[in-house]
């Protein structure tokens, strides 16, 4: 296709999701379950404020949030999901009531009436707009107090509860204030009023009646099936649009120079500088997957390790959450230095201050890496206030648990490093050479990367859940799975054109193309995340349809990966290159399984209705981010290796038994645990509901505590992987320093 024509399809791409991304973003935040300004009895009589609700949000927040279970779905995997929780253990208090003390022994016709009785009485809208006024009946006060002892008991030091405590991986005293407590379980119970309180006029609840629970009247919608039929058709329409457009498109030509064209290419003092990048990125895996094994411990041993007393002072919140922080931090890492090397390499200098940016940005991250752990370690342990949690403590979303102090941080780096790569770069665009297309995109990758991080910024202390949300999947979706996407293709496209293997016109145009079909359900794909937190219907329908989309051009990945195992083929000095590709080899391989099959199991909408939540989320959530993102990654930083060694020779044994081990141990975690523990809950939440699939009943049988252990494999092979790979490293940069290169 036409140069000029794939931008402009590329700007209508971006611009109409985008446009009808805000849209709809809009429509969230007139359509949100309401937040109450007050919570009254039938008399009147105020029981507690919107205000406590907030500030409830705050304590669930501080404690770890998203990373101790779950609420609306989202969040970690040991403890159960509070609203589900909340919501069976309100509908049990209330049957036994009615039924004079014991549900059970009914009858199966009186069991039909009294949860008949039940669906009208909890799906009933008691919020009047006009007062912003919730009312309760006296029933469910007294069920909301019920449920307000079993909270306090669980999360503060009730004896009772130790086992129930150690099965969910909560510590003894999680929440030390009974005030806080208190507003806590407003929260809770806000939370879950929320799932199973119908929309003014509609049949649903504000969470399209998830969690799914028969007994409450929470059931597969209308609009669950046939939207989830339509996503189905079209990922067939995408696929046999883009097998057609494949099989017209002409394969490109591999080149075969006779010389590596990088062998005597200029290092600049900014470019040797961003060698101590790459020592913090394999620092970094090696904390992440020590602090996996001690989370996916917690798991069968919540309280110890091994009968070792660890959670009193490192408890499953602080490591669930260091585990996935670090692994965003040493990808975007890993990343960011590769871009740092690239852009200077252009002309063989540096523009001024180059190197000094370079190493401040550095020590801006390692302030940021460090100030946002032990902030978090402060909030989980509650020795801040609400406000100083948020500035500088646990936010409690996952992915972005950092305090919003240490966020402005990472902001004002990234668009440090952002100015760091236009300086040498837009005077290469000026000249007007052929890779003035590719390294545009390139640029514009960079921006989008700083951008849509700072998304984050966009929800306070008090934002309504269901909006912080949508806020929250721009970062995480748009960010680490969108735009370091282009990030990741451009520059794999750079490197091979660099290597002289591509043409840079053609290599320009495929990469172009990819974004476009990437972008085409990238964008709005990222609506999959929000069908049960409080949208609208419109944003199901479009998740739905765009998530679809997205796994379209994974279907062809294997295209990819031939292609680049040709090139890796294609000369004799490529051997060079050996591994460094087949990392990227690998990530075509985990994004079709990873990101492909096990992402679009859980997108539709009926499956994620009964999925969300469960340890199917997981297993998409570890082989596309360490499969794709962190393999490419690695693959990059030995890329930059190659460059910056490149008289040095490497031990090809060493990072061979890397390869294999790091791609092994992590295929064993997904396929001898995750998943059979994830179809199991998948099985559990269909028959019995999701309060079940996430109990302590469910999660702590003995078949399942099996496959929970037999997780050790893969982690012990995958772990010494990341060691060898440390080893690797270290060896490699040592000799550097006794070679003559």
């Amino acid at each position: 296709m036409n140069h000029k024509k794939l931008w402009i399809a590329l700007s209508l791409v971006v611009g109409i999701s985008f446009a009808v991304l805000l849209f709809y973003g809009n429509q969230i935040y007139q359509k949100a379950p309401p937040v109450p300004e007050q919570v009254v009895d039938e008399s009147g009589n105020v029981l507690f404020t919107g205000s406590n609700i907030k500030d409830g949000q705050n304590v669930w927040q501080s404690m770890g949030g998203q990373e101790v279970g779950t609420v609306w779905g989202h969040g970690a995997y040991v403890a159960p999901d509070w609203t589900a929780d909340y919501l069976h253990r309100e509908a049990q208090y209330l049957l036994n009531k009615w039924a004079g003390g014991d549900f059970e022994s009914q009858s199966s016709e009186q069991k039909a009436l009294l949860e008949r009785r039940l669906q009208i009485f909890l799906r009933k809208n008691t919020y009047d707009e006009a007062t912003k006024t919730l009312t309760l009946a006296a029933e469910r006060i007294e069920a909301f107090e019920h449920n307000k002892a079993h909270y306090t008991s669980l999360f503060m030091n009730d004896p009772a509860l130790d086992k129930l405590r150690s099965d969910y991986a909560i510590p003894k005293n999680a929440i030390k204030d009974e005030s806080r407590m208190e507003k806590m379980a407003q929260f809770f119970f806000w939370a879950s009023w929320a799932c199973v309180t119908e929309r003014p006029g509609e049949s649903i609840t504000y969470t399209h009646n998830w969690p799914n629970d028969a007994q409450i009247g929470n059931v597969p919608t209308g609009d669950l099936v046939i939207w989830t039929g339509f996503s189905i058709i079209m990922l067939l329409i995408g696929i046999g649009i883009l097998v057609f457009v494949q099989a017209r498109t002409q394969q490109e030509e591999v080149l075969k120079p006779v010389n590596d064209p990088l062998m005597n290419q200029v290092i600049t003092p900014s470019m040797r500088a961003t060698k101590k990048y790459f020592w913090i990125v394999n620092i970094l895996i090696l904390a992440q997957v020590m602090l996996g094994i001690l989370t996916a411990h917690y798991g069968v041993e919540g309280d110890a390790l091994y009968g070792i007393d660890i959670a009193s002072f490192l408890p499953y919140s602080i490591t669930r959450t260091w585990h996935v922080q670090i692994a965003i931090f040493w990808i975007a890492s890993a990343w960011l230095a590769t871009g740092l090397y690239i852009a200077p390499s252009l002309s063989g200098r540096d523009p001024k201050f180059q190197k000094l940016g370079v190493n401040v940005l550095f020590v801006a991250l390692l302030i940021v890496v460090a100030g946002s752990l032990i902030g978090q370690w402060f909030g989980v342990m509650q020795k801040l206030g609400l406000v100083e949690n948020f500035w500088f403590g646990h936010q409690g979303y996952e992915y972005v648990d950092l305090g919003r102090f240490w966020q402005l941080l990472l902001v004002i780096g990234l668009f440090l490093w952002l100015t760091l790569m236009i300086r040498p770069i837009v005077p290469i665009i000026k000249k007007g050479t052929s890779e003035r297309g590719l390294l545009t995109l390139f640029l514009i990758s960079c921006f989008a990367i700083a951008f849509f991080y700072a998304a984050g910024l966009m929800w306070g202390r008090t934002t309504n859940l269901a909006i912080a949300e949508y806020w929250r999947w721009w970062v995480v979706h748009l960010w680490v799975e969108g735009f370091f996407e282009v990030f990741a293709t451009v520059v794999a496209a750079f490197l091979f054109t660099r290597m002289g293997l591509l043409r840079i016109k053609s290599a320009t145009n495929n990469v172009l193309f990819a974004t476009i079909i990437f972008l085409s359900g990238g964008i709005l794909g990222t609506f999959h995340h929000l069908y049960f937190t409080g949208t609208p219907t419109g944003v199901m329908a479009l998740g739905a349809t765009f998530s679809a989309l997205e796994v379209v051009p994974l279907v062809l990945i294997g295209f990819e990966a031939f292609h680049n195992y040709r090139m890796s083929k294609s000369t004799e000095w490529l051997a060079d290159y050996k591994w460094p590709i087949y990392f990227l080899l690998s990530v075509a391989f985990w994004n079709f399984l990873g990101a492909g099959i096990f992402g679009f199991i859980i997108n539709p909408p009926i499956a994620l209705y009964y999925m969300q939540g469960l340890n199917t989320t997981p297993v998409h959530g570890h082989a596309a981010l360490f499969g794709v993102y962190g393999m490419l990654g690695i693959g990059l930083m030995l890329f930059v290796l190659r460059s910056m060694y490149r008289k040095q020779k490497w031990n090809d044994k060493l990072i061979k038994f890397t390869f294999w081990t790091l791609n092994a141990g992590l295929l064993l975690m997904v396929v001898v645990s995750l998943l059979p523990v994830g179809l199991m809950q998948t099985f559990a939440s269909v028959n019995h509901g999701m309060w079940y699939a996430r109990s302590a009943e469910f999660m702590q049988q003995p078949v399942v505590n099996v496959f929970k252990w037999s997780r050790i494999i893969g982690d012990t092979v995958f772990g010494i992987g990341t060691l060898t790979l440390f080893l690797f490293v270290y060896q490699l940069t040592l000799k550097k320093n006794k070679s003559t290169n």
